[in-house]
């Protein structure tokens, strides 16, 4: 089920940052591909920017907990997080204003690294680089669920494209990715096959409780119209 659009009718803001952040990670993306697929090159880049969980437990590469969010392994995995990015970060990017906005993906997608390097210390992944901005756009998701859970969102389920609510597309992917974490957790090798679903899980929650916090502190507009009605 791949988000293709929701409901803008509302938005006050246009989401520059949003924007901003794609245009970042497709920057990164050209650059990684400019070495080229196989290359020594490109593994030495990713090896050095990318989230390693042994490496960081032991205090060596801290800036990468930053740094993984804007790498990607491929262009699939590129184009699947910008097109969630897209669609679903425009509207909390309204709600919270671009700098909030900013601050909060920034956040979850540490907290969503963290969560991965804490869950894969002791696995087969240690020693593996985590790449990718879905532990950030997680959080985003877990926001807009908390926000507008009642929009309307259009998905492509296989050939066709339905309009369904959001609470139905995020809880659908929310538990997809808590039944794979705990799956690899409790699995004797605890691999992922190359999917980071703890980040996933991690930048969820966080995405969820920042998001009804912030909401609640500083609501916006269209929030508190909503209420009022």
């Amino acid at each position: 089920m791949f988000p293709l659009g929701d409901d803008n009718s509302k938005l006050r803001r246009r989401g520059y940052v949003t924007y901003g952040l794609i245009a970042l990670n497709v920057l990164v993306f050209l650059y990684e591909f400019s070495l080229g697929s196989e290359s020594q090159a490109l593994q030495d880049f990713i090896m050095t920017w990318g989230a390693v969980p042994e490496r960081i437990a032991a205090g060596d590469g801290l800036i990468t907990l930053l740094t993984s969010m804007f790498l990607h392994g491929g262009w699939a995995h590129l184009i699947g997080n910008m097109l969630f990015l897209f669609v679903f970060g425009d509207n909390v990017e309204d709600a919270f204003g671009h700098g909030k906005y900013l601050a909060f993906y920034l956040i979850t997608g540490l907290i969503a690294t963290a969560a991965h390097i804490l869950l894969n210390l002791n696995s087969a992944s240690a020693g593996i680089p985590s790449v990718g901005a879905s532990g950030a756009i997680s959080g985003v998701l877990g926001a807009y669920i908390v926000m507008f859970r009642s929009n309307s969102v259009k998905v492509l389920l296989g050939r066709f494209v339905q309009t369904v609510p959001a609470w139905m597309m995020i809880g659908l992917w929310a538990v997809q990715q808590f039944v794979a974490t705990f799956a690899t957790i409790t699995t004797t090798s605890q691999t992922s096959g190359g999917v980071a679903y703890a980040a996933h899980a991690g930048g969820f929650i966080a995405g969820v409780v920042l998001g009804f916090v912030l909401s609640r502190i500083q609501p916006a507009p269209q929030l508190a119209q909503r209420r009022k009605a």
